[in-house]
């Protein structure tokens, strides 16, 4: 039996055009460039004493860079289509992810995940919902630029265009002043555009500033209360959500390592015909679909809860509405899904983590909790004129 055919139904392989892209984009942007410039340091507008991020040396942080990055963030002519760009799917005013169940292509394809927030991914170990290879920004953008299964910005096939309409106003000076010339390829534009992302930082809100800058009156009572309940070890919600980017998928300067921070949360535990058993929907199986391992069925990883309240709706497939309904999953230990194509007690499925086990809380503990999540909103991160588009 060919290996094609040994492969699990759920597995969607890319064409080998797009691994060929993909492994060419790989080596390119691997290469250093010889024409970039000394560029003075960057200067991380980060609270005192917080960790810097840690940055590849192969693209050191700079302005320019992050300028360059901003303006093709931004622009729609980065899809082959000229319909789309990477802040159709990831909106600041939703602290850069965007109110659907599922993000929708510049073709028009449904995804079957929702964006994930853009909130200091530059201290992410792990990137995407479900894939523990993937690392470093610059090589997790090659998926939305250049993956065919599913299209995003859909630029296979289309690359000469997309390079011509990057030679257009203002980017000549913006290459310049970021690489000392103006020279247009796909290794600057993924250095430039992960630069940008990694600049996305928000460390401003009323939690920052009670509990890293002294200010006893940022948080109300209430959110106090909440605060209390959350790291406390009868709720454990800072175990998957933990440190001060409120998720395991946390790596700095001071701190490299990585604890493997996926989890089945039960939202499922749905017959699958096609396979043995149990688990998750076919249609997403989280990290197993990666690593293979039936372990791994319905493990996704723990997003950062900074700006929370902005980034409905919630879990990979958008399928909980609201804040009120995500504690409800934790107070029920899973969610039981009585009818319907995804029928099943998720509560019950064997890979569910050990953290998910069900709470008891009284009103107003629910409501001081929440008060709590609110308090990691940063208004300041998604009115801040350095992130806006500056094509308007």
């Amino acid at each position: 039996m060919g290996a094609a055919a040994m492969m699990p139904a759920y597995v969607r392989l890319p064409s080998l055009k797009t691994i060929q892209l993909l492994l060419i984009s790989t080596v390119t942007f691997m290469l250093s460039s010889c024409t970039e410039p000394p560029a003075a340091p960057y200067v991380w507008k980060l609270p005192a004493d917080f960790p810097k991020p840690t940055v590849p040396a192969d693209n050191p942080m700079s302005e320019a860079k992050v300028e360059l990055g901003r303006f093709l963030f931004y622009d729609q002519q980065l899809s082959g289509n000229g319909q789309q760009s990477c802040a159709s799917c990831h909106q600041q005013a939703n602290a850069f992810s965007e109110p659907k169940t599922g993000s929708v292509g510049s073709t028009g394809e449904i995804h079957r995940r929702n964006a994930l927030a853009l909130v200091n991914i530059a201290y992410n170990k792990t990137l995407t919902w479900a894939h523990d290879g993937l690392t470093d920004i610059e090589h997790q953008l090659l998926i939305p630029m250049f993956g065919e299964q599913p299209v995003e910005l859909g630029i296979s096939g289309h690359e000469a265009k997309v390079l011509q309409a990057l030679q257009r106003q203002p980017y000549p000076k913006l290459f310049k002043a970021a690489f000392g010339d103006e020279q247009v390829d796909f290794q600057r534009v993924t250095q430039t555009l992960a630069s940008f992302v990694r600049s996305l930082l928000s460390l401003q809100s009323p939690f920052d500033r009670y509990a890293y800058q002294g200010d006893d009156s940022a948080l109300s009572p209430q959110q106090i209360n909440g605060m209390n309940l959350f790291f406390s070890e009868r709720l454990e919600c800072h175990h998957c959500h933990g440190g001060f980017n409120f998720t395991q998928s946390t790596s700095h300067e001071k701190q490299p390592l990585d604890r493997r921070p996926f989890h089945n949360t039960g939202l499922y535990f749905t017959d699958r015909q096609q396979f043995e058993g149990q688990g998750y929907p076919d249609k997403d199986r989280g990290l197993a679909e990666v690593t293979l391992n039936p372990a791994d069925d319905g493990r996704f990883r723990a997003p950062t809860l900074r700006n929370i309240a902005l980034s409905a709706p919630y879990m990979h497939d958008g399928s909980i509405a609201t804040l009120p309904e995500v504690l409800q999953l934790y107070l029920d230990g899973g969610r039981n899904i009585s009818e319907g194509a995804h029928q099943g007690d998720g509560r019950q499925h064997p890979q569910k983590s050990a953290f998910v086990k069900g709470i008891d809380l009284t009103p107003a503990e629910q409501a001081a909790l929440l008060a709590f999540l609110q308090s990691l909103t940063d208004p300041t991160f998604v009115q801040n004129p350095a992130f806006a588009d500056p094509w308007r």
